[in-house]
């Protein structure tokens, strides 16, 4: 595994878990609102994680550490996923995966083999704006939309998620993002933070006030019975 970095101990990005946090290098989407831009854009920049380092301190921290997350960047790029993954499980860990969806064949097999506890899905646009939210003129939406489906006939829980770029999304966007996932367990709005954004310019942004993510999650509740808002 090609980890690049390390939060040793989270009470916020597992539900209900104490968990230790672990991103990859690389990304296959260049989304201008991505605040891990070095992460994605140039991840040879970054030592490498010694994976004997997590291992010594799952050891140490046995009994107290009880989920992992595997974050990025995107994890499912990388080859030795599925064997990283199966020794975590192996250590009695759940697992938690971020991921953009993209490769579902990927997500099928990690969930086919009962390797993931939670998933966090990504949703970054409606379909005819996730050309400009992922920065790829080129995209099959239809792989989205697969690995949607498996999530929502799935066993584990799970979450989608869309973070609210001012300029580039809109109450109506985050509206039709909620029908197109409609059923789904929940729906969860973050607040865009405009911190060393892939866009530059991006960084001038002022986030959508609270009460406008409020009323904007309302409105998907439509759809969605659990809609989330994060961040605020």
């Amino acid at each position: 595994m090609e980890l690049k970095g390390w939060v040793r101990t989270s009470l916020i990005d597992y539900p209900d878990h104490i968990a230790t946090v672990l991103f990859t290098g690389g990304c296959n989407f260049r989304c201008p609102m991505c605040h891990n831009a070095t992460l994605v854009l140039r991840p040879t920049e970054i030592p490498a994680l010694p994976e004997k380092a997590v291992w010594g301190f799952l050891a140490q921290r046995e009994g107290m550490v009880d989920g992992t997350v595997i974050t990025g960047g995107e994890p499912t790029l990388q080859p030795n996923l599925a064997l990283f993954l199966r020794r975590l499980k192996d250590a009695g860990l759940d697992v938690k995966l971020d991921t953009n969806g993209y490769l579902p064949d990927v997500l099928e097999t990690l969930l086919s083999d009962s390797l993931l506890d939670y998933v966090a899905l990504d949703i970054k646009a409606p379909p005819e704006k996730y050309p400009l939210l992922t920065g790829l003129a080129e995209l099959d939406v239809t792989r989205i939309e697969r690995s949607v489906a498996l999530l929502k006939e799935s066993v584990i829980p799970y979450e989608f998620r869309t973070t609210v770029v001012p300029g580039l999304l809109d109450e109506d966007d985050i509206a039709e993002i909620a029908q197109w996932v409609a059923g789904a367990d929940q729906y969860t709005l973050q607040q865009f933070q405009p911190v060393n954004t892939i866009d530059p310019a991006l960084e001038c942004a002022s986030p959508y006030p609270a009460e406008t993510l409020q009323a904007m999650a309302e409105r998907a509740s439509q759809w969605v019975s659990r809609v989330a808002v994060r961040g605020i």
